[in-house]
């Protein structure tokens, strides 16, 4: 798609610049020829007016840097890339150049090293999916002193410096995931919190929805729910769901608070523990088939794709038409089941 200046559509309309400017935001006075001419042009040319109104906005190129895991390591991701792809198509006509930048998601050390990356690059806005925590700031802290614009997406951090998150309440999340469990257990059900490679204590988003879920129960009256937390790395989890489930102890449900649910959902098939309760998060291809065969009873919908796509949207908008960034965008917190699934999947 040709970007289009005032100049180009003067040119074209065989008007003056400032006539056109007129005709487009529809102030002051212009002779019925002249809006005749370049109303015309405006309609040879295609543009819907907002669009167009963006393009004639922009007068220099902007470059945002989109900051997050590796959808190779963590199929999570895929969507928020997808998201990308999709910004990129829609905004590249308006010189704004979208930049992605992957790290693996269970180390620090990548993570710090893509930024610093990024940091070099001297980028107008990053888009981060700030997972751990104390780089998180410490890097933050730095695009700060080169006054770049940092947005965050998926982890709901209260960090000075930065402009805007994108994404759904965590604490809710863990409460309404509490919610739907308490639904099907009987009260004095044993509970399984289950977090899947995370370092726990640098991981906000993980402490956020366990939270808001013991909150839920703690509130509960006349129960007794025993709820027991677990930290997992992904090559140890079936042995530590051996351990869950031994012969002096077993779990009536489990919350695993990441998209890993259906490594969880495999062992529970594999052992015909039928009677465990599962509920866990997005729509990964895995999760979706464990959903559909009622191994998994519930999962949250977080759209990872929505969240970066809405992140690069309200960065377009400040630099293309100064519009103020919301400081906070939370999406609706989305309850799968096998029933309603196909309405999400057609969408």
């Amino acid at each position: 798609m040709k970007k289009y200046t005032i100049k180009n559509i003067a040119e074209l309309a065989g008007v003056s610049k400032g006539t056109v400017d007129r005709v487009i935001h529809k102030r002051g006075k212009v002779s019925a020829i002249a809006l005749e001419k370049v109303t015309a042009i405006l309609n040879e040319i295609d543009y819907k007016p907002n669009l167009l109104a963006r393009s004639l906005k922009n007068t220099k190129d902007y470059h945002i840097c989109v900051v997050l895991p590796d959808y190779n390591k963590d199929a999570f991701w895929l969507p928020c890339y997808q998201g990308i792809v999709e910004a990129v198509n829609e905004f590249a006509s308006f010189g704004i150049f979208i930049e992605p930048f992957f790290f693996h998601p269970n180390d620090v050390y990548s993570f710090v090293e893509v930024n610093n990356k990024v940091l070099e690059l001297s980028p107008d806005a990053v888009l981060l999916a700030p997972l751990f925590y104390k780089e998180t700031v410490a890097i933050i802290n730095k695009y700060a002193l080169k006054k770049i614009i940092v947005s965050k997406f998926n982890n709901q951090l209260e960090i000075e410096n930065t402009k805007n998150f994108v994404g759904q309440d965590l604490f809710k999340s863990g409460r309404i995931a509490a919610e739907l469990l308490q639904m099907i257990v009987k009260k004095n059900a044993s509970i399984a919190i289950i977090h899947v490679d995370e370092d726990f204590n640098n991981s906000i988003h993980m402490q956020e929805k366990e939270k808001g879920f013991r909150a839920y129960f703690d509130e509960i009256k006349n129960a007794n729910y025993k709820i027991v937390t677990h930290n997992s790395k992904q090559s140890d989890l079936a042995n530590n769901l051996e351990a869950i489930f031994s012969e002096s102890f077993t779990s009536d449900a489990i919350f695993v608070t990441t998209s890993k649910i259906f490594e969880v959902a495999e062992f529970i098939q594999s052992k015909n523990l039928n009677h465990v309760k599962l509920i866990g998060y997005d729509l990964l291809e895995e999760n979706i088939q464990y959903l559909k065969d009622n191994i998994i009873h519930f999962l949250i919908h977080q759209n990872p794709k929505k969240q970066v796509y809405l992140g690069i949207n309200y960065l377009v908008d400040f630099f293309l038409f100064n519009k103020e960034i919301p400081t906070k965008s939370l999406l609706p917190i989305d309850i799968i089941t096998a029933e309603n699934l196909e309405t999400y999947l057609e969408n």
